[in-house]
């Protein structure tokens, strides 16, 4: 079981959170709570630090690569660019001793720096980089990567991130390689993912209101009604997935699912994709390809098959990378 948490309260608020956590759990010596928080890393000090440590607290930092890139988006509440600030916490986790990922938010802007990410990564002593594709969801209404332009841009930038990858010689691992990897050596395949299977993530807001299927789906008034659920203090999980509300939500997601399945031969892969990301692209959860996954799946599965097969010798795939393979995958 995992808590992740998007806010900052004072590092007191995480200690007596803990405290509860572990009372809760002293009878049940076999279930575990693991804590895992992403930040902006612009608060983080010596305090914060220390607290981290004593509750093993997993951190993950947003940062965008260097100032120019970064900045362009990342803003305080004065308009300033905030990679000074995020900067500084990254050096506090380091020199506590702090192991931490980073997650990137790649724009349009982003795709022809390539070099100069890998770069930034290296320079700093970041060793863990997963990328985030700028999407359409809730208030943001268009990705700046929408297109086919910028599709085949994010395929060469990902084949100039493998090289160079390769080329650090295990001082940087990007997310999205390693989670492939694992994958294929995994000789598996997947019929759901945890983004279209009920309660496989709960999201809770302030007031205990609760949804499933993704966080950014909680709290939202939709055609569908509002997604959310229920409150932890009256409703249990089971009551909501009786409600005519989830209901209707989740016989469109395993139509959406079975559009998939039928459809994309990458299926195999993600299990039939985010509901979520459908519903923002298409207004449904019944869609099947969206923008998102092409970007999350197949355009990554197609760049590192390629090179795998390049780097092993094998017969190249006839199929550029634009078009769909037959199996992402070994079987």
């Amino acid at each position: 079981m995992a808590r992740r948490r998007t806010a900052h309260p004072p590092p007191a608020f995480y200690t007596r959170a803990s405290e509860i956590l572990q009372e809760a759990l002293a009878p049940h010596p076999g279930l575990q709570v693991v804590q895992a928080l992403q930040t902006n890393g612009t608060l983080i000090n010596a305090a914060w630090c220390d607290c981290f440590l004593r509750h093993g607290i997993t951190v993950g930092v947003s940062l965008d690569g260097p100032a120019f890139l970064h900045d362009r988006h990342r803003r305080n509440r004065l308009g300033k660019g905030s990679h000074a600030d995020t900067m500084r916490g990254i050096r506090a986790l380091q020199d506590a001793g702090i192991p931490f990922s980073v997650i990137s938010v790649l724009t349009e802007d982003s795709l022809q720096h390539a070099d100069a990410l890998v770069d930034f990564y290296l320079e700093h002593g970041i060793g863990e980089v997963g990328f985030n594709m700028e999407e359409t969801e809730g208030v943001h209404q268009r990705s700046s990567l929408s297109g086919d332009s910028c599709e085949a841009r994010y395929r060469r930038f990902l084949e100039r991130v493998w090289d160079r990858v390769v080329e650090a010689e295990g001082a940087l691992r990007i997310r999205e390689f390693d989670d492939l990897f694992a994958f294929i050596a995994s000789r598996s395949r997947v019929d759901h993912s945890d983004l279209n299977r009920p309660m496989a993530i709960v999201s809770v807001d302030h007031q205990g209101n609760f949804s499933t299927f993704d966080p950014e789906l909680l709290s939202v008034d939709t055609s569908y009604g509002r997604f959310n659920l229920g409150n932890v203090r009256t409703d249990s999980l089971e009551a909501a997935c009786s409600h005519p509300r989830f209901q209707r939500m989740w016989a469109d997601m395993q139509a959406g699912i079975a559009a998939c399945r039928s459809s994309c031969s990458y299926f195999g892969l993600c299990g039939g994709g985010a509901g979520s990301n459908k519903y923002w692209e298409t207004g449904s959860f019944r869609a099947s390809e969206t923008q998102a996954c092409r970007y999350r799946i197949q355009h990554v599965a197609d760049v590192v098959m390629a090179k795998l097969e390049r780097e092993l010798t094998l017969e190249p795939c006839p199929l550029s990378p634009s078009q769909h393979r037959p199996e992402a995958a070994p079987t």
